[in-house]
């Protein structure tokens, strides 16, 4: 998935699907797996056997379906057929299966330290986690607390009068590691990533993207949206008709904040992503939003300056202090402290907020349980911290080692890659191999766990937790500001079944939870590792050479190591891919919505290199074991075995809403289209399916994309 880094405003380019995120709305859940099987490392990434075992089930192939036509139906259209997504999810897949059970294997771990909580070491992590689980389960106890955990909040809503009033409160809150309007955090200098700056970036929409407030076709969502701001108001007493006034007051403020903000293709520009000023320049674009005395309160020292990284959206926000009336920035306050706590309060508000996110939004039919509901809380506010007693209990060295052996192998056939490209000259040939010299892989788990020494959990205060984590965690992202960067971080938690390139520290990174099945086995062929977490690694490996992360030379700083005629190639080939991912349609009842070619440019780019350089490193395997080369297994060759491999990974059904909201924001295309857009440019493909000129498979001649 998708996941905003630690480090603001780059997104850190992912191998799986993206949640829904939008304004305030519940974080997504990171999921840990069942413990990986242990085997020695070696050359091959299959364990020493005779024979390999097989562990693709061939049953689940539709072959009434030509799989030189629709390889994704081929492959996935029975298995998805027999699994219907379940009523607390908008969609199912091999990632949401391993996800369902990961999330059991932690609910093990929060269930047993909440049980012990009292008996645990004082202020150990294990003791923190029990207590913030126990109180999230304490449904009773959030439900007689009602909203009065936040009434001091909204008293202080009440009380603003000027625009002096409204900069002090958005201040004091951000100090309490709560956003408003916009978001601060640290992050790697783009002209200087061995330093990590401030970056202020667009924020404050209760809606997905800046279309959901002007389009037309969103008229029944903005509608939807009015009744959810009118109702969270109204649980807190706000009379009917005041609570419908202040929801037209909102929406008309975040529309005009909407119109100022970026969509989400023009943030994947990097020239809207840095905007380095220093305080007196940005004091000139916000003139009534004092920067010194924000930074002041936060208890940052900005140096010589800070990314002000949207200043159009900043020069709206700073208008609106003294255009927009003091009632409406009241309600539009008001409204956002609410929606943000719901999850966290009673039962009535979190109900609130799942009709319009959950079944309005995404169309999902059932609230998930508490326990899911309290430890996606927890992930949010102590994930590393529970990752810790994850990998403890599940993720062994040897597991470790043999992920290393696959990144390795995956790596070397990238660098091969590089080298023989016959369209890149040999400067910028160097250049790129420079780079790929500088890669870091990180594997399974942080070299050294951050501390929670000064997080106060206390018993029975869930709400209160929760913003204390906010709070702590805020504070040690800010932290960072003015400090060198630190390459070893991880912006993503062990228990999480995802993998991410990071072009700010140019890492790779494979949490513990991925390098498991469907991904790897080790008692697997070596067809069936490459097609799956071999992929992922070369996937990963390609984002340091997509659309964005080309623009960063080794050492993480935006800078252009490439030729004009390299680069004019570059973009011609990729423009290839834009125009093929801009032709697919993928809702049924919707033929006219298409996939967004340029938003989900670098995980395609992705994609393709990744399977590319999969594919040679099992090659070079299959060289160093003959016999198994030969091997068909369930009557299939390595080469078949591979791309099968792939496209189960990709097999997923998706709730119509959810995947309208996913065209709209997600920069991943559609799991079904993922599983054959690589695969339909490569030859290897076509060859070992048989497949010919004129299959829906098949690009070739001028259609054919061939990047890395």
């Amino acid at each position: 998935m998708t996941i905003k880094h630690l480090k603001p405003l780059l997104l850190a380019a992912s191998v799986a699907f993206a949640l829904a995120a939008c304004g305030k709305q519940e974080q997504a859940q990171a999921p840990a797996p069942a413990p990986a099987s242990t085997a020695p490392a070696a050359a091959s990434t299959t364990a020493s056997a005779a024979k390999p075992v097989s562990v693709f089930d061939a049953s689940e192939l539709d072959t009434a379906i030509n799989a030189c036509q629709d390889f994704n139906s081929f492959v996935n259209a029975k298995w998805i057929a027999a699994n219907p997504i379940p009523q607390d999810r908008t969609r199912w897949g091999a990632f949401d299966a391993l996800a369902e059970k990961s999330l059991n294997t932690q609910h093990d771990i929060v269930d047993s330290a909440a049980k012990n909580a009292s008996q645990a070491k004082s202020g150990s992590i294990e003791q923190k986690i029990g207590y913030l689980y126990q109180a999230g389960m304490d449904q009773d106890t959030v439900n007689k607390l009602g909203y009065d955990p936040i009434k001091p909040q909204l008293a202080q809503i009440d009380a603003l009068k000027t625009p002096s009033d409204l900069a002090k409160y958005i201040t004091d809150r951000f100090a309490e590691g709560d956003n408003q309007v916009f978001d601060f955090g640290s992050g790697a200098d783009f002209k200087d990533a061995k330093i990590q700056i401030g970056y202020a970036n667009q924020d404050g929409l209760g809606l997905p993207t800046r279309d959901y407030y002007t389009d037309k076709k969103y008229a029944d969502i903005r509608d939807a949206y009015k009744g959810y701001i009118a109702k969270s108001l109204a649980l807190t007493g706000v009379s009917e008709a005041d609570a419908k006034k202040q929801a037209d007051d909102v929406l008309a403020f975040e529309t005009k904040l909407a119109q100022a903000s970026l969509s989400p293709t023009e943030m994947r520009d990097l020239d809207n992503q840095y905007h380095f000023v220093s305080v007196a320049e940005a004091d000139k674009i916000t003139p009534h939003f004092n920067w010194g005395d924000f930074f002041k309160a936060q208890g940052v020292t900005i140096d010589k300056g800070f990314s002000l990284s949207q200043p159009k959206f900043f020069a709206a926000f700073d208008k609106l202090m003294t255009t927009a009336p003091i009632s409406q920035w009241q309600a539009y306050l008001r409204f956002h402290a609410i929606s943000g706590a719901s999850p966290y309060l009673s039962t009535a508000f979190q109900d609130n907020r799942f009709d319009f996110y959950g079944k309005t939004l995404s169309g999902q039919p059932e609230q998930k349980p508490l326990w899911k509901r309290v430890l996606g809380a927890v992930n949010a506010s102590m994930g590393e911290a529970l990752g810790q007693l994850y990998v403890a209990k599940e993720f062994t060295p040897e597991a470790k080692q043999r992920a290393e052996v696959l990144v390795t192998n995956v790596r070397d056939a990238l660098k091969d890659r590089i080298q023989h490209l016959d369209w890149m000259s040999d400067a910028t040939k160097q250049k790129a191999l420079d780079k790929w010299g500088k890669f870091l892989p990180k594997i399974g788990y942080p070299d050294h766990w951050r501390s929670w020494d000064g997080l106060d959990i206390k018993q029975g205060d869930y709400y209160g937790d929760v913003q204390a984590a906010a709070k702590f965690n805020y504070q040690y992202d800010i932290g960072h500001i003015g400090k060198p960067t630190d390459r070893t971080e991880w912006g993503m938690t062990p228990q999480t079944v995802n993998a991410y390139y990071d072009p700010s520290t140019n890492t790779i990174n494979f949490p513990a939870a991925i390098l498991q099945p469907p991904f790897f086995y080790a008692s697997g062929d070596d067809a069936i590792n490459y097609g799956g977490i071999g992929a992922v690694i070369g996937h990963e490996s390609s984002h340091g050479f997509d659309d964005q992360g080309s623009q960063f030379d080794g050492d993480g700083n935006k800078a252009d190591w490439w030729t004009a005629q390299d680069k004019a190639q570059f973009k011609s080939r990729t423009g290839k891919l834009v125009d093929q991912f801009n032709g697919y349609a993928p809702l049924k009842d919707k033929p006219d919505l298409h996939v967004n070619g340029q938003l989900t440019l670098g995980e395609n780019i992705a994609d393709l290199g990744g399977l590319n350089v999969a594919y040679d490193a099992l090659q070079d395997a299959l060289k160093k074991n003959p016999s198994e080369a030969q091997d068909k297994i369930d009557g299939y060759t390595q080469d078949q075995r591979f791309f099968l491999s792939w496209a189960r990974v990709w097999r997923n059904n998706t709730r119509e809403k959810q995947a309208e909201l996913y065209l709209n924001i997600d920069p991943h295309a559609p799991a079904s289209l993922r599983a054959i857009g690589a695969p339909s440019n490569m030859a290897a493909f076509s060859e070992a399916f048989q497949c010919k000129t004129g299959d829906a498979m098949v690009r070739d001649g001028d259609k054919q994309v061939k990047i890395w």
